[in-house]
């Protein structure tokens, strides 16, 4: 059993805006970077590996909050493809194709945005990272994004996104998994706070 944590990327301007973003390299707003700053790693995670997303908002994350580097980058870690939805507002996005929570619903792990990815398409990619893991046997944190925590917790809890989500994941936690041999995950804590407050 190999432990991992995953710790979403703290917000861009983009977030703080309500657009859609997926593989654009939006970096930290200054509000993100200030939030990094106050956040720190519980003692559980001491002596955890750390692995990034190379998109910047991620490896500015880790960074911030680990004192170093990422030890190294993956591309299968990167965001769920969002195509020719990215960089709309949330109200565009409506527009389009009305309540985005229940097209997503309705589509389930296969819904994307017109030449995008589905969730499991990520979890395929996911699974080969994964089970590089299991096989080192290295603690990991992972610094990703929303839709690999999505993806990730969805394969630990056999999720098929067709409802709303069973747990709540807040953004300024770390999610813990443990991978079985072959990289698939099972839920080990979720919610673990990286806030002191």
């Amino acid at each position: 059993m190999t432990l991992i944590a995953l710790i979403r990327h703290a917000a861009t301007d983009w977030n703080e805006g309500g657009r859609v973003q997926s593989t654009t390299d939006v970096p930290l707003s200054e509000g993100g970077r200030s939030a990094v700053r106050s956040w720190r790693v519980p003692e559980h995670l001491d002596g955890f590996d750390w692995v990034s997303s190379p998109l910047s908002r991620a490896v500015e994350t880790a960074s911030i909050l680990s004192g170093r580097a990422p030890s190294r980058l993956d591309d299968r870690l990167i965001e769920m493809d969002w195509a020719a939805w990215e960089g709309m507002t949330i109200a565009e996005l409506r527009a389009e194709i009305g309540n985005p929570g229940e097209a997503w619903r309705a589509g389930g792990l296969d819904f994307k945005a017109p030449g995008g990815e589905s969730q499991r398409d990520v979890q395929t990619r996911l699974l080969s990272f994964f089970a590089e893991v299991a096989d080192a046997n290295q603690p990991t944190v992972i610094a990703c994004h929303r839709g690999i925590v999505r993806a990730t917790y969805s394969l630990a809890v056999e999720w098929d996104q067709s409802t709303p989500w069973p747990d709540t994941l807040a953004d300024d936690c770390a999610h813990l998994f443990r991978l079985a041999d072959d990289g698939h995950p099972a839920v080990e804590e979720l919610n673990v706070p990286l806030t002191t407050s």
